[in-house]
């Protein structure tokens, strides 16, 4: 005869599993709960005693969210003294793993009814969009002493980028500043709100860098701003400016017909592969008249105005020239920004874009994205240079919020 077939299921299996955890998570919390409260009372439930110090009077129910699912604590009452109990902190609903697994969800980029539908399914309690905001102003306290931090290296490589966001009227203008320490290794240096991408913006950003111990900037990337060119003169005096060439090739590009703009990119993209600058400023020059045979006279103009300003990076060690020629130190992060700030949309104000792009930052910065190295910043003492100072590359990018 053949054996009997035995079928399991799973999903209910699994189900029972998670109730006896749960189970098993409640009557341990409320065990603990009674031994304190007899501890403290001096005496075991229903016995009488001469030396006890209070007397029981019953208990109340309240619920404990937990990673194991929701939890019903009796929490016992007492007459002639008050119970406390070490296990279970005063007003907590929730466990302190499933508080910081909520701020970890929120700052990865999942929204708060998201949150809700998420919390439900795993812990069986949901949560409401207010709790979860609640949870952040906590988190932002600490984001808030990580953005004032001193900056205790030097940074001869800057990059500056700018990430237009929306709010809603009256708010403000966020600056962000990201770098690469001395060991080569890149990190975030700071967070700031403005209002308008003018002069004295970029210069009060640029100032509160250098006053939390920005140091030792030889070059900062960017784009041709004149409200970033002369507030990096008048902070950094000493550090030269390199236009970005991404922006430098879109404005090129502007000019030309979309039928033509392939065969000028990679002209554009031979001016910087030269080994040289001698070599770079001869390419340049030569694609430019090429651009005027081809008729594009304003794209010809823009090369020939514009292309010094992208050679800086030739005056340093050559092994660094892939990384400093561009803005792909920020292109992470750009992403990062604009992925969380799209869940959004609009923002109320300039802070809760401040808060969030911070927190963002952070997280990233502690990720995988700060723990490679970027640059062998050792090649630096290889050979002198007209810029003094010594460090890391750094980066700092602007984010503008504007009235929706």
């Amino acid at each position: 005869m053949p054996g009997p077939i035995v079928t399991l299921n799973e999903e209910s299996l699994r189900s029972d599993l998670r109730e006896l955890v749960r189970k098993t998570v409640e009557d341990t919390l409320n065990g603990l709960l009674e031994a304190e409260a007899d501890e403290l009372v001096g005496a075991e439930r229903y016995e009488r005693t001469a030396e006890r110090e209070a007397y029981r009077a019953g208990h109340y129910d309240r619920g404990l969210t937990t990673s194991s699912g929701e939890v019903t604590i009796h929490m016992p009452k007492l007459k002639g003294a008050r119970f406390t109990t070490a296990i279970i902190e005063r007003y907590r609903r929730r466990e302190p793993s499933v508080e910081e697994a909520m701020i970890e969800m929120y700052l990865a980029g999942v929204s708060t009814r998201r949150i809700e539908d998420v919390s439900e399914i795993l812990w069986g309690s949901s949560v409401s969009a207010a709790t979860v905001s609640n949870l952040n102003e906590k988190a932002f306290a600490s984001v808030e002493e990580w953005r004032n931090r001193p900056l205790e290296r030097a940074y001869p490589y800057v990059y500056v980028d700018g990430i237009y966001l929306k709010r809603s009227w009256g708010g403000a203008y966020e600056n962000i500043a990201v770098g690469v320490n001395d060991d080569g290794y890149r990190e975030v240096i700071g967070a700031a709100e403005g209002f308008t991408e003018s002069s004295e913006c970029w210069r009060d950003f640029l100032s509160w860098l250098r006053s939390r111990g920005l140091r030792g900037v030889r070059m900062i990337v960017g784009d041709k701003a004149a409200g970033m060119v002369s507030s990096i003169a008048e902070v950094f005096p000493d550090a030269a400016h390199r236009r970005c060439t991404a922006r430098f090739y879109r404005n090129v590009l502007a000019r030309v017909p979309k039928s033509r703009r392939a065969a000028v990119a990679a002209m554009l993209k031979a001016i910087h592969a030269m080994e040289s600058r001698e070599a770079a400023e001869a390419k340049a020059l030569a694609v430019a008249d090429e651009l005027d045979r081809m008729r594009l006279g304003e794209a010809a103009r823009v090369v020939r105005g514009d292309f010094p300003e992208t050679l800086a990076y030739t005056a340093f060690p050559r092994e660094h020239w892939r990384r400093i020629r561009t803005n792909n130190a920020t292109e992470r992060l750009n992403r990062e920004i604009r992925r969380r700030t799209r869940v959004v949309g609009t923002f109320p104000d300039g802070r809760s874009a401040l808060m969030l792009v911070s927190a963002r930052l952070k997280y990233v910065a502690e990720s995988e994205w700060g723990s490679r190295r970027y640059l062998d910043v050792t090649l630096l003492d290889e050979q002198p240079y007209r810029m003094a100072g010594l460090g890391v590359v750094g980066k700092c990018a602007r984010i503008l919020t504007v009235p929706s």
